[in-house]
C-alpha cells in the first residue's frame, strides 16, 4: 500500500469528494441558473379567465417576463376550488417553466378538501407574494334590496330561498360569502363555478343573487349599471369605487376580508432559479408602470422573499383550518 495513501485517512479522503463534488453541483447549477430561461415559461392559473386570480396574473407577466428576459403565458386550469390547477404545478418537471400562481386559497384547500392531490408545504416551492386585494358584495339589479341591511333583513325573512355564485369551493369568492354568512347569521346556497367570471355573468342575468367578485373585475359591471354594489369586503374603502361603503360600514361590524396572490414552482425546482424568479418578480413589482396598473385595479403589490411567502401561508393554514372547523364551512 502505498505510504502517501496510507497517511491520509479514509474519513479525510470522503470529505474532499465530498467537498469536491459539493463545488462541481453548485457551478452547475449556477450555468443552469444563468442559462435559465431559455425558452418562454408557462404560469398556471387555477381558475377559468375573469377571476382574481387571472387578473393578478395578467397585470404581472409583462413586466415580469421583461426582468426574466422571457415571455410569460398564462394557462388556465380550472376547477376543485384551484386544486386541479396546483396540483398540475405540484406534478410538473422541476425545471422554472411552469409555475402557478394562485390566491389565499392556497392556505384555505388543505382544511376544505378532504382529498387533497398535492401536500401545499412539501410538494410546492414559493416564489413571492405578488398582491392583495378587496372583493366586493354584488347584487342582481332585480333583488328587492338597495343597501345592506336590507340584503340581511331579505335573506333572513326567506332563508335557503336565495344563492350566491363563486368561483369554485375553496375559492375567496366561497370563502368570502361564507365568512359574511357566518358574522351576519344569514343562510345562502352556494353555487359553485369553473372560475369568477361565469359566476358573475350568471349574478348579472339573474341565476344567482349574488357574488363577491374581486373589485377590479366588477367595477365596469357596477358602473354600466349591471350590478349593484353593497359593500366592499375589506377595511377602508377602495378607490376604485369611493362611493361604495365597507360591509361593516354598512351595517355588518366586524366583518372584514381580503385576498393575497402568490407565485410557486414544483418542489426540487433549483434554488438558483427560484431566486432568479424571485427577484425578477420583485423587480417587476417596484416598476411605476405595474404599480399604477395594479392600483388602477385596486391591487397593493407585496414583493416578498421565499421564506416570507412561506412564513405567510404556514402562518394562516392554521387560522382558516379553524374557522373552517369552527363554521362547519364545507367544499360541496
Amino acid at each position: 500500500m502505498n505510504a502517501s495513501f496510507r497517511r491520509c485517512p479514509v474519513p479525510v479522503l470522503a470529505r474532499r469528494t465530498l467537498v469536491t463534488a459539493a463545488l462541481a453541483l453548485g457551478a452547475a447549477a449556477g450555468a443552469w441558473a444563468q442559462a435559465y430561461p431559455a425558452r418562454a415559461v408557462k404560469l398556471v392559473v387555477p381558475y377559468a379567465p375573469g377571476g382574481s386570480a387571472d387578473i393578478a396574473a395578467r397585470l404581472v407577466t409583462d413586466e415580469w417576463g421583461k426582468a426574466l428576459g422571457a415571455s410569460l403565458f398564462i394557462e388556465n386550469k380550472g376547477g376543485a376550488g384551484g386544486n386541479i390547477g396546483v396540483d398540475m404545478v405540484a406534478k410538473a418537471p422541476p425545471d422554472g417553466y411552469t409555475i402557478g400562481l394562485q390566491t389565499v386559497s392556497l392556505a384555505i384547500n388543505p382544511s376544505l378538501t378532504a382529498k387533497m392531490p398535492y401536500d401545499t408545504l412539501k410538494d410546492l416551492a414559493p416564489i413571492g407574494m405578488v398582491a392583495s386585494s378587496q372583493h366586493v358584495l354584488v347584487v342582481h339589479n332585480a333583488l328587492p334590496a338597495k343597501n345592506l341591511k336590507e340584503l340581511i333583513a331579505l335573506l333572513k325573512a326567506k332563508p335557503g330561498q336565495y344563492s350566491y355564485g363563486s368561483a369554485g369551493a375553496g375559492s375567496t369568492f366561497h370563502m368570502s360569502a361564507e365568512l359574511f354568512k357566518a358574522v351576519a347569521g344569514t343562510p345562502i346556497v352556494h353555487i359553485p363555478y369553473r372560475g369568477g367570471g361565469p359566476a358573475m355573468i350568471d349574478t348579472m342575468s339573474g341565476q344567482v343573487a349574488m357574488s363577491f367578485p374581486v373589485l377590479s373585475a366588477a367595477q365596469p359591471h357596477v358602473q354600466a349599471g349591471k350590478l349593484r354594489a353593497l359593500g366592499v369586503t375589506g377595511t377602508k374603502r377602495s378607490p376604485l369605487m369611493p362611493e361604495v361603503p365597507t360591509i361593516a360600514e354598512a351595517g355588518l361590524p366586524g366583518y372584514a376580508f381580503e385576498t393575497w396572490f402568490i407565485v410557486f414552482a414544483p418542489a426540487g425546482t433549483p434554488r438558483p432559479i427560484i431566486d432568479k424568479l424571485n427577484t425578477t418578480l420583485n423587480q417587476a413589482l417596484g416598476t411605476p408602470a405595474l404599480k399604477e396598473r395594479m392600483a388602477k385595479d385596486g391591487f397593493d403589490p407585496i414583493p416578498s422573499t421565499p421564506e416570507q411567502a412561506r412564513a405567510r401561508l404556514e402562518q394562516e393554514m392554521p387560522q382558516w383550518a379553524k374557522l373552517i372547523k369552527e363554521r362547519g364551512i364545507t367544499a360541496e
